[in-house]
């Protein structure tokens, strides 16, 4: 199917890091979250790449600054751990105008499959006006497995990862229709909500 009967999208990236934007060391965020993204949608992307320090001020800015420039999706990825500089949840609470609680909660059941310091993780999301914002954990391990689930050796899903809802989070805030590739991350919608095939 060719991407043109898809939806285009604009996604907003970000990646906070102290030590990787002042060029520390390589950020390995962005391109994990893009890398993903353009495996698990069919839709064209337009991507809005940051990369910025753990300041709870630059941070708000930002994400106020993509939804503002039309970004329907927003992940950050990055600052959510317990350490005295991690505020992205915080700056992402400052301009929300609904919490979505249950992005976090899943992330964290996800993760304690992995590692008993999941509990450690502070992932929020929320919607700013017609977007969808969500705190992913640092890792891009990690990332993939948030977004994409849990599969057993069959393929068959043991836990859903989050990415499975946004798709019709963004058509209830009014965004761009989201096409996931099944391989990679079947999205759910109430039949009523599926746009027919063309």
């Amino acid at each position: 199917m060719s991407e043109l009967l898809f939806d285009s999208v604009k996604i907003g990236i970000v990646s906070i890091s102290d030590r990787a934007s002042s060029g520390v060391y390589e950020d390995k965020g962005l391109p994990a979250l893009q890398g993903w993204l353009t495996q698990a949608l069919h839709n064209p992307i337009t991507f809005e790449p940051r990369l910025i320090p753990d300041e709870k001020e630059r941070i708000s800015a930002t994400l106020i600054e993509l939804v503002d420039a039309g970004c329907a999706l927003v992940l950050t990825t990055g600052g959510t751990g317990p350490a005295l500089r991690d505020v992205t949840p915080e700056a992402t609470l400052a301009v929300a105008d609904k919490e979505m609680p249950g992005f976090g909660e899943q992330m964290r059941q996800i993760s304690l499959k992995f590692v008993p310091t999941a509990i450690l993780s502070r992932q929020v999301a929320v919607i700013r006006g017609q977007s969808l914002i969500i705190n992913l954990p640092g890792q891009p391990k990690s990332i993939a497995e948030t977004l994409e689930g849990l599969k057993d050796a069959d393929g068959q899903t043991v836990v859903h990862g989050i990415f499975a809802a946004v798709p019709y989070c963004v058509d209830l805030i009014g965004g761009p229709y989201m096409e996931t590739r099944e391989a990679i991350c079947k999205a759910f919608r109430p039949k009523t909500a599926i746009r027919p095939a063309l």
